[in-house]
């Protein structure tokens, strides 16, 4: 009885609590009643972030008026007194219209603003399935953004390499490691999708506030907490787990995120058998205190630490036709143990002192420790693979031949300290906006290189193949001392100084009947490469502009042109040639941007579409050639070549499904560069044509099980040559690159009164077709017949991963 009358009270106790609260819901809209994706809704107790499809939910206390604060950058803020009574349910549906100007941010209305910024949904970037999922893997789904290694974060725009993209987070611009060879050993992105407000990306034509990179810009934000959050995210890859707050007095907010992964579900399922133990771990914070209205001070740091220990056993590759099949088997002794540590830390304060003047002053310094160690022994042989379909022993080498051997050894350590200090400036005045910055940055790199490759076959050494050496082994006996056949050995140390700045107006302005908005700017570095022998000093100019024009048409439309001139400075990597020595006098390559593009927003059965369709060429000269292998660039540190890029994107964004945004594009490049003045051929990242799709959908009588699918189809990269052969004599091309992933979700639970307000469960396919991509060839010798043989390096095949995602 007593059990019975404790339940009780305890219950009643409940009731009362819940009669206490109310709760409000619904969706915000824009003006043209699109659903928005993480809008901020807040009151003085508590807050949310509208998800995906703009939903939000939020419980209030009852019998008490609450003002509720909708806020999203870029749109005017709505706030709305509520009383409510308890146990009340309100659906409130707020439409955001855009401001036309906001002082915080200095951020002009969206339909005035540069086409070479594009906004993504950070909600959409932690929903969609890839083997490397993240900012990057949204990325390339877009036109104009290439990538044929899943395994990599890296990416290629517009015909540019992976060293042509600038990453920002929180404005400060970060780096990534120097001496990673490939996709499978780079580990986490540095951008943490779990803390990620605001994701800004150009593929070309972008303001002068912007560094001096050839291709691209991608501006991160992190968020800044409005209440208590957690959340975890558990899957067969890995971990993720991220917490927020505030305190009581609303001045100082703390954003943390840690992640861990393991690639070994991936590399396992690939054609060579391995011990593989990687282990990529990170952590990262974002702190913020508000001093008083006026003044701000954040700071962002992080640690990361990737390990990659490789013992290859055994490998066997199946390549040729159905009417020559040929197999490549390799025994493999030794392994490879790689380290990559890198500390990254940024103190900032936001000064304000009026309402239209901003400055914020930060401080950064980058330090990596990179090691790369192997010695890998492998023998191999070519042979005939059984080709008789349903035969029980189909696959199998029945005969082999050309039978060698390679000793590949690498001792290569490098330490890098980047510091940096930056101020910048914002003055606005109606539809004026008048932004200034200076860099200084100092660059202190420690490198030791030494590599060699020996090749032996049936037991002859085989050295280079250049003049002095004659390989007509095993017939011909060679009696000169042996040589490996490729060797590089370098020590470097050198400091670089950078100073640089720039100075942009916008303005914004009504003629006729037509709305304009312009940005004109001009950037400027110089800089200093000190090496222990000698010091050189260069200086460049860049202008830049754009223009925007929105006629008052029935149809909705914008017309945009940007172009100007963009330099990069060479970074220590293109400081260093083929044979690991730095030439400090490289000049910066530079590239003539001219794009021209449209944006047309139109409904199809009731629902928004914007098709976003972009023409660019690119003319670029002092290039500074470079060879390409899996994600490793080896420059020729030169400036001996010119080159060009021009292309067409098209992106159709829009419902296809109710309440879901999902687009396509379609990107089609030609690149070409002439070395030395011998003629164009194509550069490395010559890809003629790209399709991209992102589709979202859900069953209508089960809206919590959802569907989510990452499909690129491109045409093949130049696949390379083999080692001294001249590539204007030879050019190896690979095939087509075609992969789909698709996630299935399902949300078990999704409530703001309990203690997981979401619980959802996933499964996920990797390459659901198993289709064999390969990222580069392996060229293996015939010491008998002196033929080269392509071997395909395949990436990875169909894997199937489960997660488990949870938000407090």
């Amino acid at each position: 009885m007593l059990y019975f009358i404790a339940f009780l009270v305890y219950s009643g106790s409940l009731l009362n609590l819940n009669a206490q609260q109310a709760t409000v819901n619904g969706i915000v809209f824009n003006e043209d009643n699109t659903p928005l994706a993480g809008v901020t809704i807040r009151y003085e107790g508590g807050g949310t972030l509208a998800d995906e499809s703009g939903y939000y939910q939020l419980t209030l206390p009852a019998d008490k008026e609450v003002t509720l604060i909708f806020s999203f950058v870029g749109f005017r803020r709505i706030s709305i007194p509520i009383l409510l009574n308890p146990g009340e349910r309100l659906e409130f549906n707020p439409i955001l219209s855009q401001n036309r100007e906001q002082i915080s941010t200095v951020t002009i209305s969206s339909e005035n603003q540069n086409n070479s910024i594009l906004s993504l949904s950070p909600q959409l970037v932690r929903k969609i399935p890839a083997a490397n999922a993240g900012v990057e893997s949204i990325l390339k789904t877009l036109p104009g953004v290439n990538s044929n290694n899943e395994l990599s974060t890296q990416y290629a725009v517009r015909g540019g390499n992976y060293d042509e993209n600038l990453v920002y987070i929180n404005g400060i611009e970060v780096y990534r490691p120097f001496l990673v060879r490939s996709g499978q050993q780079e580990g986490l992105s540095i951008v943490n999708s779990d803390l990620i407000q605001k994701i800004d990306f150009s593929a070309g034509g972008f303001q002068a506030k912007y560094g001096d990179k050839l291709s691209s810009v991608l501006d991160i934000t992190y968020r800044r907490p409005v209440d208590f959050a957690a959340t975890a995210d558990f899957s067969l890859l890995g971990v993720q787990l991220s917490a927020e707050g505030i305190s009581k007095n609303k001045r100082f907010t703390n954003l943390t995120g840690i992640r861990y992964r393991n690639n070994s579900l991936l590399v396992d399922a690939k054609q060579t058998e391995t011990n593989y133990k990687p282990q990529f771990t990170d952590i990262q914070t974002y702190l913020t205190y508000q001093i008083n209205p006026k003044l701000q001070v954040d700071f962002l740091g992080n640690v990361a630490v990737n390990t990659y220990d490789y013992k290859p056993l055994t490998r066997q590759t199946n390549f040729g036709t159905l009417d020559n099949p040929i197999a490549l088997v390799v025994n493999y002794q030794g392994q490879e143990s790689d380290k990559y540590e890198t500390y990254f830390s940024a103190l900032s304060a936001s000064y304000k002192p009026s309402e239209k003047l901003n400055f914020k002053i930060t401080g950064s310094a980058y330090h990596t420790l990179e090691q790369e160690h192997f010695d890998i022994y492998a023998q191999y042989a070519l042979g005939t693979p059984d080709s008789n379909i349903g035969d029980i022993n189909a696959g199998n080498v029945e005969f082999t031949e050309a039978i060698g051997s390679q000793l590949t050894h690498a001792r290569n350590n490098l330490d890098a300290l980047f510091l940096n200090f930056q101020i910048k400036g914002q003055y606005v005045n109606n539809s004026k906006l008048l932004e200034w910055g200076l860099k200084y940055t100092n660059e202190s790199v420690r490198d030791r290189l030494q590599e060699y490759e020996i090749i032996d076959s049936a037991g002859f050494s085989v050295r280079p193949p250049l003049d002095q050496f004659k390989n007509e082994q095993p017939y011909t006996p060679y009696e000169a001392p042996l040589e490996a056949f490729n060797t590089i050995e370098a020590y470097n140390d050198i400091n670089i100084d950078r100073f640089s700045a720039y100075l942009q107006y916008s303005q914004r302005f009504q003629f006729r009947n037509v709305k304009a908005w312009y940005n004109i700017g001009l950037r400027s570095q110089f800089w200093q490469v000190h090496t222990i022998d000698e010091t050189a000093t260069q200086h460049i100019i860049s202008p830049r502009a754009q223009v925007s024009l929105k006629p008052d048409w029935k149809n909705d439309m914008v017309f945009r042109v940007a172009t100007g001139m963009y330099q990069q400075p060479p970074s220590y990597r293109e400081l260093r040639d083929n044979s690991g020595a730095v030439i400090p006098d490289v000049k910066a390559q530079k590239s003539f941007h001219f794009i021209v593009s449209n944006e047309w927003s139109f409904d199809i059965w009731d629902r928004p579409f914007k098709l976003t369709s972009d023409a660019y060429y690119k003319d670029l000269f002092d290039v500074n050639a470079y060879t390409l292998e899996n994600v490793r660039i080896r420059y020729r540190a030169s400036n001996d070549s010119e080159a060009y890029a021009y292309g067409a994107d098209l992106r159709l964004t829009g419902e296809f499904v109710p309440g879901t945004n999902s687009w396509i594009s379609i990107g089609i490049l030609k690149t070409e560069e002439n070395i030395n003045n011998r003629g164009y051929k194509s550069r490395p990242t010559d890809q003629l044509f790209k399709f991209g799709l992102l589709f979202q959908d859900y069953v209508p009588s089960i809206p919590a099980l959802k569907l989510y699918i990452n499909l690129l189809y491109q045409s093949g990269l130049p696949g390379g040559s083999p080692s001294y052969v001249d590539t204007y004599d030879y050019q190896s091309q690979l095939p087509f690159y075609f992969r789909a992933d698709t996630g299935f979700s399902y949300s078990l639970l999704k409530s703001e009164a309990s203690l997981f307000k979401e619980l959802n469960v996933g499964l996920e396919i990797y390459n659901l077709f198993d289709r064999q991509n390969s990222i580069t060839n392996t060229f293996v010798r015939d010491a008998a017949t002196q033929q080269q043989y392509a071997v395909p390096n395949y990436l990875t095949p169909r894997v199937f991963n489960i997660s488990l995602k949870t938000k407090f």
